[in-house]
């Protein structure tokens, strides 16, 4: 029986394991050698949905274990990817299957070059999920998940399991256009938000944050249209303000970072995004002044 291990149990790696222990897989959590839920061997997972609590028991697992792995979620920070499967890439069978789900661009290129036995997919979701405590989460809000592989037409057969998870689930034959869009929309927020500490319908509601969006969508589209991804950016500023809408209340994971003085993904998103304006000759100095900003938040100062 397909079992999935789970790397990064977080917001969204707990609510996947929920999803697919719900939908009748077995799934392990990879937990840190420090956690106290392995002296136990199990650890639970609490889901609220609305006013609704559910309770889900995983078998917990240490990275330096030895048991084998076949199936591995990734749902870690796109910076702790690398790292994360290193700590467990001795127990990977020489084909397993890993299936990427964070935000950004660029560490897939990097696991397949370090790792390029193992059978490597990418995916992407819009599920509203936050954390409220250390094992227990909130699914605030419904949303969809699109799992491909470049060049790959079809799903591979371990994929009729999450077509049977409670969630708007599908295949995407073209994963880098989807994975490109989801880049695209988050460099026109998420930098923002984290530099001036709003929620993101404070980009709409500020004329200056709006005239800003703006102006960021255009070098993004720019960049992307000279990436071969015309179709990711076709009307990005009206996707990019239809997410701001219907986000209007929630605080990006960007800025979640910065409150909580963790590392950002910002080399992955506009870092990634500036990267490929370089590859194709094309200058984004708002997006760049935005990337600066950022990590200078981080490093505890601010640019002059």
């Amino acid at each position: 029986m397909q079992r999935w291990h789970i790397l990064g149990v977080g917001a969204i790696g707990g609510l996947f394991a929920s999803l697919l222990q719900e939908a009748g897989t077995r799934c392990t959590l990879l937990l840190r050698d420090s956690d106290p839920d392995l002296a136990e061997g199990t650890t639970c997972i609490t889901l609220r949905r609305g006013e609704r609590l559910h309770s889900y028991q995983f078998e917990a697992s240490a990275s330096a274990d030895a048991s084998p792995i076949s199936h591995l979620l990734v749902c870690t920070k796109a910076q702790d990817i690398i790292p994360a499967i290193a700590g467990v890439a001795h127990r990977l069978a020489p084909d397993a299957v890993v299936l990427l789900l964070a935000n950004g661009l660029g560490y897939q290129q990097q696991v397949r070059a370090r790792w390029p036995q193992l059978d490597c997919f990418s995916g992407s979701t819009t599920e509203g999920v936050f954390r409220e405590g250390r094992r227990a989460i909130c699914h605030a809000g419904r949303g969809s998940t699109l799992v491909g592989q470049p060049g790959r037409e079809t799903a591979p057969g371990w994929f009729d399991a999450w077509l049977a998870l409670p969630i708007q689930c599908g295949w995407s034959r073209d994963i880098d256009t989807v994975l490109w869009r989801k880049l695209a929309i988050n460099c026109a927020i998420n930098p923002l938000t984290a530099l001036h500490g709003c929620p993101n319908g404070e980009l709409a509601q500020r004329a200056e944050l709006a005239a800003l969006v703006g102006e960021l969508c255009a070098e993004i589209r720019a960049i992307g249209i000279a990436a071969g991804q015309e179709q990711a950016v076709s009307d990005l500023q009206t996707q990019v303000m239809a997410v701001i809408s219907a986000t209007a209340n929630n605080r990006s994971s960007m800025l979640q970072d910065v409150l909580a003085g963790r590392e950002t993904e910002i080399d992955y998103l506009t870092g990634h995004l500036l990267a490929q304006g370089r590859e194709h000759g094309i200058e984004a100095p708002r997006n760049a002044a935005l990337l600066a900003a950022v990590k200078a938040l981080r490093a505890g100062t601010r640019p002059a």
